[in-house]
Parts: C-alpha cells; structure tokens; sequence
C-alpha cells in the first residue's frame, strides 16, 4: 500500500470516528453514558491493553518474515557473486556456460519474479536458470584438485542460494493468518465501540474529538503498519527492492570483463532465454 493511500485510509478513519463522536454526544447525558467514570476507564484501560498486547505479537510476527524476505533477497544475491567467482575455477567449456547461466538467473529474478511478489503472487516454481545451472553442472567433468574443490564449493553454495530464494518469497504472500486478522479488527472495533460511551454533552466538541481521534489514529496506524510489513514487496514506503540483485549483476559485468570472460547472450535483458 502507497504512502499516499496509507494517508488517505487515515485521515478518512479519524473523519468518521469524529463525526460519530460528535452524532452520539447530541444525545449524550453529561458525563458520558457511564455512571461510574473511574471504573469505565478501567475497563477501557483493559480493552486497549489487550489490543497494544496483540497488536505487538502481530507487528513481531509480520516484522520477522519482513526481516527474512530481506536478508534472504540479499544472501542470494551475494551469493551469485561467489558462484560466478567459484565458475572460474572450473573447466573452460561448463565454465563459460554456467557465468552466462548465472547471469540470466539474477535477470530473472528482477524482471520476472519481482514484479509477481509485487502483486502478492510469488512464482514457487524453480527458476528456469536454475535447473539449466543444475544441467550444466552435472556434465562438468572436474580432473584437477583445483577443479573438484571448485566443483563441491559450487554445489554448498547452490544450497546456500536456493535457502535464501526461499527465504525470499517467504513473505511475499503474506504472514498473517486471516484469524489474526480477524481478531485484531475485532478488538479495533470494541475499543472505538467503547469510546462512543465516553460520549459527554457537557464537554466542548473539540475534546470529544480530540479524545476519539487520538486513539482511532493510533489504532489505524498500528493496523496500517502491520498491513505494510505483511506485504514486504508491495509499493510504498520500505518497500524491498532487488536493490542487491541488481548490485550483484553490475558486479559480475564488471568481473567478466576483468576475467576476459565472453558475454555468451544466452538470454535477454529480462533473463528470457534467446530463441524461447
């Protein structure tokens, strides 16, 4: 969700909750609907203490997987970086083959399965380039000590990128169950319910809304925050990017041309394989 929206949602919020405090005090006796205003607050004390509570296991919740899709997005770009390293110390023909393959898979994941993780509709199927990277490798023939060594750091770091991949798309679907969700409307809703009750005639109508406004902006925002970090991928504010896969992919261009490795042109600029 767009700063801009997130903003709108607010405002919008904090409007109906005024005008439905201001509706209710018309009617309202002086002092509020409660007789007993200490023990009303008590209570009012609890509702709000059990939301702030659950809202925060939520926050924790969402921000972890937020957290995961980050760090997993930045550990499968480092280590495209160490596999195109590693490719160097394999034989010339897979060598060639698997830097291009390497390549064409960082493509793929920004121009391809970013824009689906964006849309909340992350592709769990295997990257196209990794089972042609998994191909290759089985027809390498390492005979050299420097060779095998190369070829059984490949496959640990193979591991390494498809764990962090998934830790990537983890969250691009969202964390939250939906009876989290629930619940936390649920009590959202007691809690303005409640405060309609504070509803008192005989005080100005800017402390009435300045009472319900204050505490739907902090309700709103917290439910808005949760929202925004239960859709890592989605547009707006802190929003995670392929900021180091594209990082990688400038570094490995740069290395290529240090290492006097050809540009194979195996694929497009979209990681779409040439001729497909």
């Amino acid at each position: 969700m767009s700063l801009l929206w997130s903003i709108v949602i607010l405002v919008a919020a904090v409007a109906v909750a005024i005008a439905a405090m201001l509706l209710v005090r018309r009617r309202a006796p002086e002092g509020s609907f409660f007789a007993d205003g200490d023990r009303a607050s008590g209570v009012f004390g609890v509702l709000a203490t059990v939301f702030a509570i659950f809202a925060g296991f939520v926050v924790y919740l969402a921000f972890t997987s937020y957290d995961q899709s980050r760090a997993g997005s930045e550990a499968e770009a480092l280590t495209l970086i160490q596999q195109f390293e590693t490719a160097q110390f394999l034989p010339a023909g897979p060598r060639a083959d698997l830097s291009g393959e390497l390549i064409c898979y960082g493509r793929t994941v920004v121009h391809q399965e970013w824009p689906l993780m964006e849309e909340s509709n992350p592709d769990d199927t295997i990257n196209p380039w990794a089972a042609a990277l998994f191909t290759t490798l089985r027809a390498t023939k390492p005979t050299t000590a420097t060779q095998q060594s190369a070829y059984d750091k490949w496959l640990d770091q193979t591991s390494d990128r498809e764990e962090a991949r998934r830790d990537r798309i983890h969250g691009a679907a969202g964390i939250t169950p939906t009876s989290l969700w629930l619940v936390l409307f649920l009590l959202a809703g007691l809690v303005f319910a409640y405060m309609l009750f504070f509803a008192d005639s005989g005080e100005r109508a800017r402390s009435q809304a300045m009472l319900i406004g204050s505490a739907t902006s902090v309700v709103v925002a917290t439910l808005l925050a949760i929202a925004a970090l239960d859709n890592p991928y989605g547009a707006g504010v802190g929003n995670i990017r392929p900021v180091a896969m594209e990082r990688s992919l400038r570094i490995i261009d740069e290395a290529r041309v240090i290492a006097n490795e050809p540009d194979s042109r195996i694929c497009d600029a979209d990681g779409t394989a040439i001729g497909s």
